[in-house]
């Protein structure tokens, strides 16, 4: 729906749009050896899409360290395990490469739950929130940019899996 300011979509609409689903493998990495594979692989890609998984917090004040890093192509999903096999230098390496385009949403949030894991100088970042604003989309979630871009509905329901 276009507004006098912009273009949003309610939760009524996109309830009615048809699901999307990634028709790709999801790879869980558990492992350094793994983590090690997986990098490899992804270097032979010039886009990613990136996004943390950080374990909630149900006190007040207390935060958790992030959990997960998702590295993502057309065909494969990697789920990096960090609070397992650390944010090691290959992956480190990998999110500050400048050959290699990484696409998220909200990314400041994600590199400030990632400096707490490691100091590191992210490179090569678009932010879609940035990027959907110069269309005039003014909402800002996932979901909702999502709908109104290919007018389907990603299902991102909320998960308290302990990461």
């Amino acid at each position: 729906m276009a507004t006098d300011t912009g273009i949003t979509i309610d939760k009524g609409t996109i309830n009615q749009l048809p699901i999307e689903c990634f028709a790709g493998r999801i790879h869980v990495i558990e492992s350094v050896d793994a983590a090690l594979q997986a990098i490899e692989v992804l270097r032979r890609h010039t886009m990613l899409g990136l996004d943390t998984e950080t374990r909630p917090s149900f006190r007040k004040g207390k935060t958790n360290k992030v959990s997960l890093v998702q590295l993502s192509t057309d065909t494969d999903c990697y789920l990096f395990r960090i609070n397992k096999i650390g944010f090691i230098d290959e992956l480190r390496d990998l999110m500050t490469d400048t050959d290699i385009t990484k696409i998220g949403l909200s990314l400041h949030d994600d590199f400030k739950v990632l400096h707490k894991v490691d100091d590191f100088d992210p490179h090569n970042y678009i932010d879609l929130q940035r990027i959907v604003k110069q269309y005039g989309i003014e909402d800002m979630s996932l979901q909702k940019i999502y709908a109104i871009m290919f007018g389907k509905k990603i299902s991102k329901s909320q998960q308290l899996s302990n990461w």
